[in-house]
C-alpha cells in the first residue's frame, strides 16, 4: 500500500482498498517469496545469512537492505500511553481509527507534513484539532517564513488549532482524557495524540558489522553499501543530495522507488547503473491549497539568487532558488503546475541562463526549456528527448 494516502485513508476521502498500489497476486506472479511473520534479527555478512527470530538463516549472494524507518517518537513521559501513536503505517490509521468514534478533541505534536497531514485528517472526521509546534512556524524543515505563514494561515481558517515556539513536556492520563502538559505550564486535554516528528532510519540490523553507517546506512553511486555484495535503499539509506552535496536521507517515495529500481538491476546484473543523487522533494494539499517543494528552499548564503513572485491575497506564491544559474530549489503554493519542469531543471542541473528571465512567468512550461536541451545535450541523454530540435 502507499503510506503517502495514509492521512487521506484516515480522513475517510479514500477507502482502504484505494491505497493498494498492487494486487494480493503480484508476488506470486513475479515469482517471488514473500515471508511473513518472521523478523530478521542480525545480518552475518562474513557467513553471508541473515538470522530470522524463529533461529532459522537464509543464506544469501547479495543482500538488500530496505528496512525503511519508523516514525520519530517525542521522548517525553507519556509517549507510551495509550491514545498516542504515530501515523507511518496502516497499523498506526487503524488504531487511530478505533479511537476516532469517541474523540472530540485532538492534539498533534509537530508542525510538519506528517503532523499537518494528520490534522488534516481529523479535522476532517469533525474533531477539533490542535497542533503544537517547536518552531516559529509550521513547515519549518521544507520553506521559509514568508511560504509558512500563507498555509498557516489557510490551515486555520479550515479549523486547525496551531501553537507556535512550543513543546510538550508531558503527556499524562486523566480518567479518559489525555493531558498534554506544555512547556509554559498550559494544558491541552484529548482523547488522541498523535506524534508527527518525522523518521528516524532503522540501521540497527547493521551494527557490530563492518557496513559503514552515519544517520543511515551510507552508500556509493550504486547504492552499494561498504561490503561489496551488500545494497541499501529508501529510507535507510543515506547518499549524495544533488543540491546541497551532502550526504543525507530524504525520506521520500519517489527517491525509494528509483533507487530501489537501480540497486535490483546492480545486484543482478553488477554495478552498471549509477544513481545520480538523492533531491528533497515535497507535494501536499491542505484544504484545496496545493504546496511543491524542491531542494533548497532556504538558502543562508548571499551567493543564492532568490527570485519571487507572489499574490498572497490569492495565496499564490512561486519561489526559485538560484546559484551560479542554476535552479537549485523552488516553491510553488497555489498554481503548481509544470512543477515537473523545474524539478527536472534541478535535477539535471542545467545552466538556465538562456531563460532566466523567464523562470518566474506564470506560463512558464516545457516550451521554455527547448532551448536549454538543445544547448546542453549532454544532460538530456534520455530517449524522450531525441525528438527535441530547433
Amino acid at each position: 500500500y502507499s503510506r503517502c494516502l495514509l492521512s487521506y485513508y484516515l480522513a475517510g476521502d479514500i477507502p482502504e482498498e484505494k491505497i493498494k498500489y498492487r494486487d494480493d497476486n503480484f508476488f506470486k506472479e513475479k515469482n517471488v517469496e514473500v515471508i511473513f511473520g518472521k523478523k530478521v534479527e542480525k545480518i552475518v555478512p562474513q557467513r553471508k545469512i541473515v538470522l530470522l527470530s524463529t533461529g532459522e538463516t537464509i543464506q544469501y549472494d547479495k543482500l538488500l537492505i530496505a528496512t525503511g524507518a519508523r516514525s520519530k517518537m517525542e521522548e517525553i513521559p507519556g509517549k507510551d500511553l495509550f491514545g498516542v501513536f504515530g501515523l507511518r503505517n496502516i497499523k498506526d490509521a487503524k488504531n487511530i481509527l478505533r479511537i476516532i468514534p469517541k474523540c472530540k478533541e485532538a492534539v498533534i505534536l509537530g508542525g510538519g507534513l506528517i503532523g499537518l497531514r494528520a490534522a488534516y485528517a481529523l479535522v476532517k472526521r469533525g474533531i477539533k484539532v490542535t497542533v503544537v509546534v517547536k518552531s516559529p512556524h509550521i513547515l519549518s524543515q521544507i520553506v521559509a517564513k514568508e511560504e509558512a505563514e500563507i498555509v498557516q494561515q489557510h490551515v486555520v481558517k479550515n479549523g486547525i488549532n496551531i501553537l507556535t515556539n512550543l513543546a510538550a513536556k508531558e503527556i499524562v492520563s486523566v480518567g479518559e482524557n489525555l493531558v498534554v502538559i506544555l512547556e509554559n505550564n498550559e494544558k491541552l486535554f484529548a482523547q488522541l495524540v498523535i506524534v508527527g516528528k518525522g523518521v528516524q532510519p532503522n540501521i540497527e540490523l547493521v551494527k557490530d558489522t563492518d557496513i559503514k553507517t552515519n544517520y543511515g546506512i551510507v552508500v556509493n553511486e550504486y547504492l552499494q553499501t561498504t561490503v561489496d555484495n551488500i545494497y541499501a535503499a529508501g529510507d535507510v539509506a543515506e547518499y549524495y543530495d544533488i543540491t546541497t552535496k551532502e550526504y543525507t536521507i530524504n525520506a521520500l517515495w519517489p527517491n525509494a522507488v528509483i533507487q530501489g529500481k537501480i540497486a535490483g538491476v546492480n545486484m543482478v546484473e553488477g554495478n552498471i547503473k549509477k544513481y545520480d543523487g538523492t533531491l528533497a522533494n515535497n507535494s501536499i494539499d491542505f484544504f484545496g491549497l496545493p504546496l511543491i517543494s524542491c531542494g533548497i528552499t532556504k538558502p543562508k548564503t548571499k551567493e543564492f539568487e532568490v527570485l519571487v513572485k507572489k499574490d498572497v491575497k490569492k495565496n499564490f506564491y512561486k519561489k526559485i532558488v538560484i546559484k551560479d544559474n542554476i535552479i537549485l530549489g523552488f516553491v510553488l503554493i497555489g498554481k503548481i503546475e509544470n512543477a515537473g519542469v523545474y524539478r527536472e531543471l534541478v535535477r539535471k542541473q542545467v545552466d538556465i541562463s538562456l531563460i532566466k528571465h523567464q523562470v518566474l512567468d506564470e506560463n512558464f512550461d516545457f516550451s521554455n526549456v527547448i532551448p536549454l536541451i538543445n544547448q546542453q545535450r549532454e544532460r538530456f541523454k534520455e530517449k524522450e528527448f531525441n525528438e527535441i530540435v530547433l
